[in-house]
């Protein structure tokens, strides 16, 4: 009986000995993989942070998620088309946006050859992350539950958006 509460406990003191690594590798990941792509556009943290909003910095550049219900772009329903709020490339058009309920602008298909994606294992989980494949700035995530034509649902954070209404410079 105290063999066995011994091994019970040292198996669970190793697991939870363990946890911080785990979670630091999987946190540390999509960050750790953005450092090693080269990008197009490409900026110091300063220049970055010269460019950008508080808010914004977060989300582009250290991969946070605004709140949800709290984008203005979340309910634009105008014709235009949504650009990278770190270096103004098209991201997606307004006729592949819908409203899906989750509180972010959700899109079923990016404009061609905006997006890069990779893989996030942050949270303890896999999800596609996805990013504006000019600057690299953090974008959101891909998740299969969208509308058809392609099932996909790209779910944006507003603060790395901008949009530009058709027939707008």
């Amino acid at each position: 009986m105290n063999r066995r509460y011994f091994l019970y406990g040292s198996t669970g003191a190793a697991i939870v000995a363990g946890l911080p690594l785990l979670a630091r590798q999987h946190i540390a990941s999509p960050a750790m993989a953005k450092d090693k792509e080269q990008f197009e556009v490409a900026k110091t943290e300063a220049e970055w942070r010269e460019i950008l909003t508080p808010e914004r910095y977060k989300v582009l550049r250290e991969e946070a998620t605004e709140r949800a219900f709290t984008s203005p772009l979340n309910g634009e329903k105008r014709a235009g088309t949504f650009h990278c709020a770190g270096c103004d490339l098209p991201l997606y058009s307004s006729q592949t946006k819908f409203e899906s309920g989750t509180g972010w602008p959700s899109f079923w298909e990016a404009l061609p050859d905006a997006v890069g994606t990779r893989k996030d294992r942050s949270l303890f989980m896999v999800r596609t992350e996805c990013h504006c494949r000019r600057c690299g700035g953090h974008l959101g995530h891909i998740f299969d539950d969208g509308p058809p034509p392609t099932g996909k649902r790209h779910c944006i954070n507003g603060l790395a958006l901008t949009f530009k209404p058709s027939g707008a410079a």
